[in-house]
C-alpha cells in the first residue's frame, strides 16, 4: 500500500484528525544493539501441536531461562515458551514486535499461532512476530496450590454469590483458597506478578538482540505492556494497548474486577438488538419481538435456573443461574458469541431440552490454570480485607447491576492473601516518549471505556486513543473495523498517530 493511501486512510479516523496533521513518532532506528547485560540467544525450532489451533508454516519456539527471583539472578529459574514468526519481507523489517495476550492466563504462543499470519500481512513484514507464555502459562513453568476441583469453576472462582445473595460461602472458598496457596503454592506461586512478567519480558528482549521492542498488548496483556514501557521506558519502541484496564496503582485488579457491572450493563443492549432483530426467526433465536424486551426475559430465567437448575448435556454439571450469567458475560466479548448465548437462553427454556454448556464452562479449569489466573491479581497489589464490608458491597452492586448479581464486588481469596513483601503497583505516568497508541469500543464489557480513559490520562501526551463505534473485547484485528485496524497498523508500520484523540465511526 503507498504511503499516500495509507495517510489518506488514516485522515478518515475522525474529523478531529482529518483537520490536524498525523505525527509520526520513532522514526527508523536500527535495533540489532541490545541495550542491558548480554543474553543467551534463543534456540529456535519446531513448535510442538496446539490443540485446536493450526500453526503457521515458519512458526519456531523456543524456551528462555530466567530467574525466579529476578533480585537473586544467581538462584533458581523458571522457563518460559516463546514462539516466532519471522518477517516474509527481510528488507522491510523494522524490528520485533512482541505479542502480550490476555488474562491473566493467556498463552502468547496460541495468540501468535491465532493471528500471526494476519498479523503479519497487516504490519507488512515490517517486523519479526514474536509471542511469550509468561510464568505460570501454557509451555512455561506451572505451579498450582492444591485448589479442591469445586472450588476451580469459573462460577466459583469468579465468586458469584448464593442465590439469596449471601456470600458466606464465598468468604469461606476465599479464605481456604489463599490458605492452600500460602501452605502449598511456594515460590513459584508467590513470583506470579505483572512487575515479573515486565522483568522477564526485558529478559526476552535481551535473548532476542534487540535494543528495543514493539508491542501489541491485549487486555491484560495490554495493561502489562504499559507497565514494562513505565519501567523501561527507553526500550520500547512502538505500543499498542488494546482494551486496556484502569491503571489506579491503589486498586489495579480488584478496581478492574468493580467495574465489569457497568460495563455489561452498558453492552448487553447490543446482544438484546440483536436477539430482537426479524432476521433471528428463521434461525430460532428471535428471543422478544422488542429489544427492550429481552432484560427481563434473561433476569427472569436466571433467577428461575436460581431456583431450579437445569440438568445439562455435561452430567454433574448443570445450567445454574450463574453460569447462564456467566455464559452471559463471556458472549459479550464479541458479536459473534451472540448466537451461541441464544441457543442456550432457547434450550433453558425448553422444559425438554438439555443444554449445552460453553466449553469453559462445562467443567473445572486445572489447578495450575486456576491458580495462576488468581494469584497474579492478589500478588499485584493488596485488595481490601475480609472484614471492609464485602456484603454490604455486594448488595449494592446487585441490586444496581442485577445482570451480574453482584459477583463484581464479591470477595476473593486476594482478601486472605499473604504476602511475602508488601505489593508495589507500578504507576503508569507521563514521563517517556510519545510512542502509544490505545484502541477501544465504547461498549467493553471486560475493560470498559471509563477505565481505559483513565489509562489515557495517566499517559498524557504519551498517547493517543482511537475509539471504536462498537461493543465488544479486543479491537485490533478481533472485534474492530477497518478504519480501527488501519489506524493501528499503520503507527506500526510508519510510526504515524492522529494528531490528536480520534473516533472510528462503525
Amino acid at each position: 500500500m503507498t504511503t499516500w493511501t495509507r495517510k489518506a486512510l488514516l485522515l478518515t479516523v475522525s474529523a478531529a484528525a482529518a483537520a490536524g496533521t498525523l505525527t509520526a513518532v520513532g522514526a527508523p532506528v536500527a535495533h540489532s544493539r541490545p541495550a542491558g547485560p548480554a543474553a543467551t540467544p534463543l534456540a529456535w525450532g519446531p513448535c510442538a501441536p496446539i490443540p485446536g489451533t493450526t500453526v503457521p508454516a515458519g512458526q519456531q519456539c523456543a524456551t528462555l531461562r530466567v530467574p525466579l527471583d529476578h533480585r537473586a539472578p544467581g538462584g533458581r529459574t523458571v522457563d518460559l515458551a516463546v514462539t516466532r514468526l519471522r518477517t516474509d519481507r527481510p528488507e522491510a523489517r523494522r524490528g520485533t514486535l512482541l505479542v502480550l495476550a490476555g488474562g491473566p492466563g493467556g498463552s502468547g504462543v496460541q495468540r501468535l499461532a491465532q493471528k500471526g499470519e494476519a498479523l503479519r500481512a497487516a504490519t507488512e513484514g515490517a517486523y519479526d512476530l514474536v509471542g511469550l507464555d509468561p510464568r505460570g502459562v501454557g509451555g512455561s513453568t506451572r505451579a498450582g496450590c492444591g485448589i479442591p476441583e469445586a472450588d476451580r469453576h469459573l462460577v466459583t472462582l469468579r465468586a458469584y454469590p448464593a442465590a439469596d445473595g449471601s456470600i458466606t460461602e464465598n468468604v469461606a472458598r476465599a479464605r481456604r483458597t489463599a490458605e492452600a496457596c500460602a501452605r502449598d503454592g511456594g515460590p513459584v506461586v508467590r513470583s506470579f506478578s505483572t512487575r515479573n512478567q515486565a522483568r522477564d519480558i526485558d529478559r526476552l528482549r535481551a535473548a532476542l538482540g534487540e535494543r528495543k521492542l514493539s508491542v501489541w498488548g491485549h487486555s491484560y496483556g495490554s495493561y502489562a505492556a504499559a507497565v514494562y514501557a513505565q519501567e523501561h521506558p527507553d526500550r520500547v519502541d512502538r505500543l499498542v494497548l488494546d482494551s486496556v484496564g484502569d491503571p489506579d496503582p491503589a486498586r489495579v485488579a480488584y478496581g478492574w474486577m468493580t467495574n465489569v457491572g457497568p460495563a455489561v450493563a452498558l453492552r448487553f443492549p447490543d446482544f438484546a438488538a440483536w436477539a430482537a432483530d426479524p432476521a433471528r426467526e428463521a434461525e430460532g433465536l428471535r428471543l422478544a419481538r422488542r429489544a427492550e424486551d429481552v432484560r427481563p426475559l434473561f433476569l427472569a430465567l436466571a433467577r428461575e435456573l436460581d431456583r431450579e437448575p437445569r440438568e445439562s448435556e455435561t452430567p454433574g454439571v448443570p445450567l445454574t443461574g450463574n453460569r447462564l450469567r456467566q455464559a452471559l458475560h463471556g458472549s459479550l466479548n464479541s458479536d459473534t458469541a451472540f448466537a451461541p448465548l441464544a441457543r442456550l437462553i432457547r434450550s433453558a427454556q425448553d422444559p425438554e431440552g438439555r443444554p449445552v454448556l460453553p466449553p469453559e464452562l462445562a467443567g473445572a479449569l486445572p489447578d495450575e490454570d486456576a491458580t495462576l489466573t488468581m494469584a497474579v491479581v492478589c500478588n499485584d497489589v493488596r485488595w481490601p480485607g475480609p472484614d471492609s464490608g464485602y456484603a454490604r458491597r455486594v448488595a449494592a452492586d446487585r441490586a444496581e447491576y442485577p445482570l451480574t448479581a453482584g459477583m463484581p464486588a464479591n470477595i476473593a481469596p486476594c482478601a486472605f492473601w499473604k504476602y511475602d513483601e508488601e505489593p508495589r503497583p507500578t504507576r503508569i505516568t507521563a514521563e517517556g516518549p510519545s510512542n502509544v497508541l490505545m484502541i477501544q469500543s465504547l461498549r467493553d464489557p471486560a475493560t470498559p471505556l471509563a477505565g481505559a480513559r483513565k489509562m489515557r490520562a495517566a499517559l498524557g501526551e504519551r498517547a493517543r486513543m482511537v475509539t471504536v463505534e462498537r461493543g465488544g473485547h479486543g479491537m485490533y484485528l478481533g472485534n474492530g473495523n477497518a478504519c480501527g485496524d488501519r489506524a493501528v497498523s499503520d503507527f506500526l508500520v510508519t510510526g504515524k498517530r492522529p494528531a490528536r484523540d480520534a473516533h472510528c465511526p462503525d
